[in-house]
């Protein structure tokens, strides 16, 4: 594309033209110089917000949330965030449907609509996030394949891992969003089956053995005393509960922005990918925490053991206590499976980060070098070199490896949360005040903006309640507590690091009326009418075709 002229609004509030080889408000390339394309189609779209990031958290995670607060904390835990959630996925699709340019992510968002500050600090905070994610998932996966003795060192399986994920996002995009839509396909069958099997041995039981029903609900029980004893371990469990509940859903509705840049028709599809999470959360999330509290006692040693692969899952170990021979080896190449997709997406995502930030100043511009299929391939190795950190698991007690990078990007997910709900509501307010056309909005929610103020409010105080285990009696942990809250302080050093140098001369909040909602639309329009025309022709053609058949 050629070079072009561009209206950028400046501090003072007056506009001015400027000649520009990009937009750096917006994200949007104009340039002669490759970028990314978009080859996401609606079905890889539909699939990733599916499936995309479950792994490891929903699998083996729950287990470790299973034993801390047993079946009726689990299940109290996991509807009181899926509601959260949700209020979060309103938020983010409200703002991001409307101007999905390419290299959006949340970041370039909150850029946009709250300050460059907010917009930097997030960027390289996600980059950081999601490359902890990639270690993360690749050491849950090494640990997986521990189920079955191999006897072969993890080294190995980490490294076929490591060069599988980098290969996958070395390919365009469009080889991406198709193994993420297998992988995704697969993860969700997974579940399906799992929750037929739970029905299966809730009404009949295993091999030999009676219906289970509600047993585990009334022994051991349905609510754990955690750490303290009497109603402070109830209320102790409570909330290590609601905060591990955290893990299967971070940073999943983030996916959908940072797919929003290389989607096809974008302001069609992310809504209607936002759409199908009320199915991800009621049936994969809600039924599978249902379904482990039925085939798996909370007291089951495996879960308490130390143990961080598949042998603590407590679907694995559900299976096993059924009596049901051979499933669950099954099960657990499903699990590994899902480990290695999701770190093929926080692959995705952390470089689509790297990326944004090149292109709007943030970070080297280098990396923002993309080859003829639009694959951003320096941000993408340069990314990959935190999936080497999964290689601390070869020399280090795997299980705390596995619990100490959990505990690192939790707070990042609630920051996270956090500045989009911010975003979202600086957007609603300067579309109405700014009198924007209604109808440019493809996706509104009757939650919004009351949502986004219920989501900073508790997302905030969950984030500093994060590692409150740690200030219990005889519980105290250096590690465990900077694990658990050093989110914040590089959160904080990023912010005003950039506060107190490129941007010593911006506004804390960027003025509403001065907010850029215009740049890009247009050619987003023209886009969405040029690939409705294309659809409106290949309905009818088949319309057509039908029709002759028909006769014949």
């Amino acid at each position: 594309m050629a070079v072009s002229s561009v209206t950028m609004p400046e501090k003072n509030g007056t506009k001015t033209e400027i000649d520009s080889n990009e937009d750096h408000a917006s994200g949007e390339i104009f340039s002669n110089e490759p970028s990314t394309k978009r080859g996401l189609k609606s079905r890889h779209a539909q699939l990733i917000a599916l499936g995309g990031t479950i792994g490891t958290g929903l699998f083996v995670g729950s287990g470790r949330t299973l034993a801390k607060g047993g079946p009726g904390f689990t299940l109290i835990s996991y509807i009181i965030m899926s509601v959260l959630v949700f209020m979060i996925v309103t938020s983010i699709t409200t703002t991001a449907a409307y101007l999905p340019v390419k290299g959006t992510t949340p970041a370039t968002l909150m850029r946009r609509y709250v300050s460059p500050s907010l917009g930097f600090a997030m960027a390289w905070f996600y980059w950081y996030a999601f490359g902890i994610f990639v270690a993360y998932d690749i050491t849950a996966a090494s640990l997986i394949i521990e189920f079955w003795n191999p006897p072969i060192s993890p080294a190995v399986w980490i490294t076929v891992m490591i060069v599988v994920v980098v290969a996958l996002n070395l390919m365009p995009v469009a080889v991406y969003g198709e193994t993420e839509f297998y992988f995704a396909s697969l993860k969700v069958i997974t579940i399906i089956g799992l929750l037929i099997l739970s029905a299966v041995l809730f009404f009949w039981g295993g091999p030999g053995n009676p219906m289970l029903a509600f047993h585990y609900w009334n022994n051991p029980g349905a609510f754990n005393e955690y750490i303290l004893e009497g109603p402070a371990g109830l209320a102790v469990s409570f909330w290590s509960t609601l905060i591990s509940a955290l893990l299967p859903f971070s940073f999943a509705p983030e996916m959908l922005v940072f797919c929003s840049g290389e989607m096809r028709s974008p302001r069609r599809n992310i809504p209607r990918a936002a759409k199908s999470f009320i199915i991800r959360i009621l049936v994969l999330y809600l039924g599978s925490i249902i379904a482990i509290g039925i085939i798996c006692p909370s007291n089951e040693e495996g879960l308490t053991s130390g143990d961080s692969g598949a042998g603590s899952s407590p679907f694995v170990l559900g299976i096993r206590r059924a009596g049901i021979r051979a499933l669950d080896s099954v099960i657990n190449a499903a699990i590994l499976l899902s480990a290695w997709s999701a770190s093929n997406a926080f692959v995705f995502q952390s470089s689509r980060s790297l990326y944004s930030m090149s292109i709007n100043g943030d970070a080297p511009k280098f990396l923002s070098k993309c080859n003829k299929h639009g694959v951003p391939w320096v941000a993408v190795l340069a990314t990959s070199c935190f999936s080497l950190l999964s290689y601390m698991n070869v020399n280090t007690t795997s299980g705390q490896v596995f619990n100490w990078l959990v505990n690192l990007v939790n707070t990042a997910a609630f920051i996270s949360w956090i500045g989009c709900a911010v975003a979202s509501i600086r957007f609603q307010k300067a579309f109405k005040l700014q009198g924007c056309n209604k109808y440019d909005l493809t996706y509104s929610s009757r939650l919004q903006p009351l949502a986004s103020y219920i989501c900073i409010v508790v997302f905030c105080l969950l984030c500093l309640i994060n590692g409150f285990e740690v200030f219990l009696p005889n519980s105290w942990s250096v590690s465990a507590f900077l694990s658990s809250y050093i989110g914040i302080p590089i959160f904080l050093v990023l912010y005003f690091g950039h506060r107190l140098t490129a941007g010593r001369s911006d506004p804390w909040w960027m003025p509403l009326e001065t907010l850029d909602l215009q740049t890009g639309l247009d050619q987003l329009k023209a886009d969405e009418q040029v690939f409705t025309r294309k659809f409106s022709a290949w309905k009818r053609l088949c319309q057509i075709f039908t029709h002759i058949l028909g006769k014949k």
